[in-house]
């Protein structure tokens, strides 16, 4: 078996090695399963041999160029791979649960927003989670407590933001939403989240530092619940179902200057032009 050892997988570089600096060894896993004894000084030729198949087999399925970067390669910008989700926008449902990092919209590094349509009950219970992302060791929740909405963001699990809105949603259809002004400057930065019931500024929050790569790979993104372990510890009940009824749920990257509602006209007219 022939291996390639420059920096292990547990380490996080801001730059690429010199791969002119890895060494490489060579091991016969049919009497040394272990790879304790490393016989490329001593089979100078077979490791050159192996070498130059491994150039034309890479070569051939289009491994070269090699990237040695690791966490950078979590965030499809940084590796500069194609996303599976494609556009500005984000459309959620009731019943969208574990959605993967991969297979959802990217809010990292940038300003954006999260929306919905929720009923709440005529005794204006609001509890639980209306959309989350991520979990215990780093994520966002956009959530209701105690009649209110609420965003929290988690960075780590080592600094938590919540933002929680001043009055009571009250009872019927209500759009909240909770925006997130991304102060730039650099990956990973903080920025302010403003909360929105129905149009109206109800509540803010600084954060102080975000994700610039992932947040967990395990966890995924939830629509009126929080799934495997909570995104926000504040949670009343574990796995954090929302008491409401949820319409609907988008994530839109990019701020909206002019207007914090979204027009359901606009939708269904969108809708119509895709069938």
């Amino acid at each position: 078996m022939l291996a390639r050892c420059g920096s292990g997988p547990w380490d996080v570089v801001s730059a690429a090695p010199d791969f002119s600096d890895d060494v490489w060894e060579l091991y016969d896993t049919t009497v040394d399963w272990t790879q304790s004894n490393n016989l490329a000084k001593e089979n100078p030729a077979k490791l050159a041999e192996l070498q130059q198949l491994f150039l034309i087999e890479a070569t051939r399925y289009n491994v070269i160029p090699l990237d040695d970067r690791a966490a950078q390669r979590m965030n499809p910008e940084f590796a500069g791979r194609p996303t599976i989700v494609q556009g500005d926008t984000l459309r959620l449902y009731p019943g969208m649960t574990r959605l993967n990092e991969n297979v959802a919209i990217n809010v990292k590094n940038r300003s954006w927003s999260v929306t919905a349509e929720i009923v709440v009950p005529d005794d204006g219970t609001l509890e639980g989670a209306i959309v989350a992302q991520g979990g215990r060791t780093g994520g966002w929740s956009f959530f209701g407590e105690d009649g209110k909405v609420g965003f929290h963001y988690n960075y780590c699990g080592l600094l938590r933001s919540t933002a929680l809105s001043t009055d009571a949603v009250g009872s019927g259809v209500h759009q909240v939403r909770a925006e997130f002004a991304y102060a730039g400057g650099g990956i990973g930065r903080g920025g302010t989240v403003t909360l929105y019931v129905d149009g109206v500024a109800a509540g803010t929050a600084e954060v102080e530092r975000t994700h610039p790569m992932y947040f967990s790979f395990d966890e995924g993104l939830d629509v009126g619940r929080d799934t495997g372990m909570p995104a926000y510890e504040g949670y009343k009940q574990w796995g954090a179902e929302f008491t409401g009824t949820i319409h609907w749920a988008q994530i839109d990257l990019g701020l909206d200057d002019h207007s914090h509602l979204l027009d359901p006209e606009e939708w269904l007219q969108a809708a119509m032009r895709h069938q």
